[in-house]
């Protein structure tokens, strides 16, 4: 059996990693939201990395002789694949963002932290989705975005050049299922992990390599929609997909609103809307009643100026619904 490295385990994540390629051992990458005894970790060959390099680098411009920020912890394995990258491509990290010529964020942290990166520089953005007042804001800034989709277990799945319209990965076949719920996203790729270490995940495999964490979306005409993972508020005995609602008002914010679940003495949750632009909570309830049936519209609207984030710099969901 191959050994694995756990990057985190080693006070330089990225010079560990390097030496993983070397050596020809495998990796053992932390997820997000486990630590302790119980921490799961994917397994995957450095080469499910490497092989994925040249493309990235043509995603992303980084090439020798960029200046790249990439502030979040080196446990994230969307940061420590950035790093990595870098180094492979003879580029510098840096750690601020002014002395910066490309930038690897979420979109929470671009809205938060993106305002020191200068003018003219490139950013790729992680995640499911990008908001538009954010990406809008980004551009007035004079930042070129680009975006890409993936997950730990299934690395890249999708990603879009300055339009940030998402499409399959260079060398990714994706498709749209009914299992295990309509509309799951499945993906075949030379990029997927080996499995995990540690408690079970969400990765389902088929006997011909297709692939699925679970997320939701949509595919029409080789464009992805991605609305993310299958989180219910269960209400009053209705079921209310949460990715299904915040799709619905997204269309109609212009400041970033979360759907999550929110504790009831009654109905033992309802559905909840965090926004971050006050101005929109007038607008959303409209939308609500015209686009949703009652038992999908939020009975609890909060308005915050920040969105609470993980460590990882993603928006954190369970913070929001305690």
């Amino acid at each position: 059996m191959t050994d694995h490295v756990r990057p985190e385990e080693h006070a330089d994540p990225v010079a560990a990693v390097l030496a993983a390629r070397r050596s020809g051992a495998g990796l053992a990458l932390r997820t997000s939201g486990t630590a302790g005894p119980t921490v799961r970790r994917v397994l995957r060959t450095t080469e499910s990395w490497w092989g994925s390099f040249p493309a990235y680098s043509q995603l992303t411009g980084v090439e020798s002789g960029a200046r790249v920020w990439v502030p979040g912890p080196l446990t994230s394995t969307m940061n420590l694949f950035a790093a990595v990258h870098a180094a492979w491509a003879g580029a510098e990290l840096v750690a601020d963002a002014v002395a910066a010529t490309h930038a690897c964020l979420t979109p929470a942290q671009l809205d938060r932290r993106g305002a020191g990166l200068p003018a003219g520089a490139r950013v790729v953005l992680a995640g499911s989705g990008v908001p538009e007042p954010v990406a809008a804001a980004a551009r007035q800034r004079g930042l070129r975005l680009d975006h890409y989709y993936g997950a730990a277990e299934l690395s890249f799945v999708a990603a879009s050049s300055g339009d940030l319209v998402l499409r399959p990965f260079t060398g990714v076949e994706v498709a749209i299922r009914d299992v295990p719920v309509p509309g799951t996203i499945w993906v075949r790729s030379p990029w997927l992990c080996d499995g995990y270490d540690g408690p079970p995940g969400p990765l389902r495999r088929t006997a011909d390599d297709w692939a699925t964490v679970g997320d939701l979306g949509r595919l029409d005409d080789g464009v992805l929609t991605v609305l993310g993972r299958p989180e219910a508020v269960v209400t009053a005995g209705a079921t209310v997909l949460v990715a299904e609602v915040e799709a619905v008002l997204a269309e109609f914010a212009r400041g970033s609103v979360v759907v999550h679940a929110v504790a009831h003495p009654t109905f033992g949750q309802v559905v909840g809307a965090t926004l971050t632009r006050a101005a929109d909570r007038e607008l959303l309830e409209r939308a609500a009643r015209a686009e949703l049936p009652a038992s999908h519209r939020p009975r609890v609207w909060r308005v915050v100026e920040q969105l609470p984030l993980t460590e990882a710099g993603k928006v954190d969901r369970r913070a929001l619904a305690e």
